[in-house]
């Protein structure tokens, strides 16, 4: 183990001893590999799964894997009206499984997320029996505060751009607090307990995932 990979590991035991305090189930590992391995002995046979959007899920091959697996995948690519996501999230709150990337872990143990329409964070607040996020260690940031600003100043610019959203982050890199039709910042949302223990299973991954 090298030395960047030790503090790693060092600042992943303190992240975890805080998830506990929230009730959240932290768990590390090295490599993507080992995260996919650990995420998927997570998920029982034939469970029915949905997924929020992240990068992070795809990176280690988990999404893939459940669309691929002896499970009942809940597809949220096959949305395409308002009202269709309607009936989609009606079926998501009911699954047994959400997997999703977190934008931000603060060194407390809190999740910090934004969401432009808020079906992610709608199904990480409730409904799913169990939610396990995938985190990179890129993720890590001191606290809320800087949640945020990693989430509109990272995330969304790069974000904008994969999903072609008209935003003026689209076009200058930063955040400008914009009010956009194409908005990806409507929900900024902080978890930081879980009422249902071990309900939120938190993987935190000795790489960089997602953005």
């Amino acid at each position: 183990m090298g030395y960047k990979e030790e503090n790693y590991s060092n600042l992943s035991k303190s992240l975890i001893k805080n998830f506990e305090k929230r009730n959240f189930k932290g768990y590390y590992c090295e490599t993507a590999a080992e995260a996919l391995e650990l995420a998927l002995s997570l998920i029982p046979k034939g469970a029915s799964i949905t997924h929020g959007g992240s990068e992070s899920i795809k990176e280690i091959g988990l999404l893939d894997a459940v669309k691929n697996g002896d499970y009942d995948y809940l597809d949220r690519a096959l949305v395409k009206t308002p009202q269709e996501r309607r009936e989609f999230l009606s079926k998501a709150v009911l699954t047994n499984t959400l997997i999703m990337g977190t934008n931000a872990i603060t060194m407390a143990g809190e999740l910090v997320n934004i969401d432009g329409i808020g079906n992610r964070v709608a199904l990480l607040c409730f409904g799913p029996e169990q939610v396990i996020i995938i985190a990179g260690i890129n993720k890590i940031v001191a606290n809320t505060e800087a949640g945020i600003h990693r989430t509109q100043n990272v995330a969304a610019p790069v974000n904008a751009i994969r999903l072609n959203r008209k935003t003026p982050c689209y076009d200058t890199g930063h955040c400008g607090n914009c009010h956009s039709e194409d908005c990806l910042c409507s929900d900024i949302v902080i978890t930081r307990h879980s009422d249902t223990p071990g309900r939120i299973k938190i993987i935190l991954v000795g790489e960089n995932l997602g953005y």
